[in-house]
């Protein structure tokens, strides 16, 4: 049975080794960010660096692996649908929405939502790495630029991971206007043993 993310706001769970996550765009074009931290030791955490390194790719899709900082294998991505997925940007915060988006209100967005759930765990804000942001499109041009595009995603897509190690992750129901073209959806998720 599906878990619901409300929109702009976010969840932590806790995940064991060989069960897996399915992150389900159940509406279409909306991010998830994900991060994952080790259960038995915070300070290791997802890797974006260690990730591209090891995989030696920046396309991660079926068959790829996400490691830790300490170069462990944490999360295999088993199904994509999509194939589209950003791991360069850092969650948005307060500061994203006054810098990108000065005249919209306020937003914690999704690193206050993470720093939120993951506040039980004892995980403090300053532990959290750069996402995994399911389903964004961040294109890079020849000249290095950076730019955010609406996700590839449609209704129904969905990526499933299969836990390497017994895992926090923090999860998201993205809340910046760009990442899911100017709108604002929820996020469903699966944990199960399968």
């Amino acid at each position: 049975m599906n878990s619901r993310i409300p929109p702009r706001s976010g969840v932590a769970l806790t995940i064991k080794a060989g069960q897996s996550l399915t992150v389900i765009d159940s509406e279409g074009m909306q991010v998830s960010d994900m991060v994952a931290f080790a259960h038995e030791d915070h300070g290791e955490v997802i890797s974006n660096g260690r990730t591209f390194d090891y995989e030696e790719t920046m396309a991660l899709t079926t068959g790829a692996t996400l490691w830790s900082n300490r170069s462990r294998r944490m999360l295999s991505i088993e199904h994509d649908d999509v194939g589209c997925h950003d791991f360069l940007l850092t969650p948005c915060s307060r500061e994203t929405f006054i810098h990108f988006y000065p005249d919209k209100p306020v937003h914690p967005g999704c690193f206050g939502n993470l720093a939120g759930v993951l506040a039980p765990y004892g995980i403090g804000p300053d532990q959290i790495p750069t996402a995994f942001n399911i389903f964004m499109n961040v294109p890079v041009g020849m000249d290095g630029r950076i730019s955010v595009e609406p996700p590839r995603s449609r209704a129904g897509d969905r990526i499933r991971f299969r836990a390497c190690m017994d895992l926090i992750i923090g999860l998201t129901a993205c809340s910046a206007y760009a990442s899911n073209g100017g709108s604002f959806k929820p996020i469903d998720y699966v944990l199960d043993d399968g």
